[in-house]
């Protein structure tokens, strides 16, 4: 089971709460989880109904119940009393613990951890000499970021365990998610020897490794489709692991193959009947039926295109051999009772 889980996607397709709903998923029967958020969106707050998240890991949910376990609420939250809401209640499963990986808390960490700064690195950060460094460096602010994380992934406690049993990144999108994993192999290949070295190739032995699966949220239309095919692509050339394909915001089918051969035709005639059999009257000119009919008509007409669209879309993906898990999508938009939906969702359909 890979422990480091990077969520990626094109914009739009809800890598965040994919990201969110995964943690929670695999937040089952004691486990403990990581949630890692890198861009400063403060997406991960805004979903769990918290507050900006620091630079500090902090317990922000339960897991959902196990079967058989105490039961959570009809909506599938926490309610007030319990753990996730900040309450003293307690019910089945693991911890979730959020980060919000912050560019020069993370490089004040580095110095400290390397050079034993101290500080002088405060001094520095004072003199605006942090920023200048990510700013000339663009790279840098990457690897700080991929390399706090995986230093989470390695972190153990006094025992020798881990202390997470694994770590869901909320990762940039996937338009630079390979250059994004890949860069401490740059930077190794730019300092030949010492620590800055060092830190890059334990980074990339990490990333490169099975504790690793990058996981690429898509949707069932053209563009997501294809720029997740691009990712794949793009990660298997650097040697990186691909996990899952998660295709986000799946419709519910309305109508079986035989009515979309129905409603992808003219099909007149049999909707005129089944107003007339639903008493809505005949289809006489200008009477009520025979308004409805033009737009069931196109209703259906699009339907069966937008199906047959998705049909296609969905075969490209699994063209692709991998793994695929499939989230609804939730008409009233994602709040904290539907992410529980969804994480009890990813959880049915395996292991990821």
């Amino acid at each position: 089971m890979s422990r480091l889980h990077v969520v990626s996607g094109k914009g739009g397709t809800g890598k965040t709460t994919v990201a969110a709903a995964l943690a929670l998923a695999l937040a089952t029967e004691g486990r403990r989880t990581l949630l890692v958020e890198v861009e400063g969106r403060q997406g991960i707050a805004q979903l769990f109904e918290t507050e900006a998240l620091p630079y500090e890991e902090r317990k922000i949910a339960v897991g959902p119940a196990s079967e058989g376990a105490a039961p959570w609420g009809a909506s599938g939250a926490p309610s007030a009393g319990d753990p996730a809401r900040g309450g003293g209640g307690r019910r089945a499963g693991g911890e979730v613990h959020a980060l919000a990986i912050d560019a020069e808390r993370a490089l004040l960490d580095y110095l400290q951890m390397f050079y034993k700064l101290g500080s002088a690195g405060r001094a520095l950060k004072k003199l605006g000499a942090i920023d200048f460094a990510t700013t000339i460096a663009p790279g840098l602010r990457d690897v700080l970021l991929t390399g706090k994380a995986c230093e989470a992934v390695r972190r153990k406690d006094k025992n020798g365990k881990f202390v997470y049993d694994a770590v869901v990144m909320d990762a940039p999108p996937t338009g630079r998610i390979t250059r994004f994993l890949n860069v401490n192999d740059e930077v190794a290949g730019l300092a030949k020897i010492g620590p800055i070295h060092n830190q890059a190739q334990a980074v990339m032995r990490v990333l490169k490794s099975p504790e690793t699966a990058v996981h690429l949220v898509t949707l069932l239309e053209e563009m997501p489709v294809q720029e997740t095919a691009d990712g794949v692509e793009e990660l298997r050339a650097a040697g990186i692991p691909v996990g899952g394909i998660v295709i986000n915001m799946t419709r519910p089918a309305l109508l079986d193959n035989g009515d979309l051969d129905i409603a992808a035709r003219d099909a007149r005639g049999g909707v005129a009947k089944a107003l007339s059999q639903a008493g809505l009257g005949g289809a006489r000119r200008g009477g009520l039926a025979e308004r409805l009919i033009d737009p069931l008509l196109e209703q259906a007409r699009e339907h069966a295109e937008r199906v047959e669209l998705e049909r296609a879309e969905h075969a490209e993906l699994t063209a692709l051999g991998l793994p695929t898990y499939e989230l609804e999508l939730l008409p009233e938009g994602v709040d904290l009772a539907g992410l529980y939906h969804l994480a009890r969702d990813l959880r049915k359909q395996g292991p990821i």
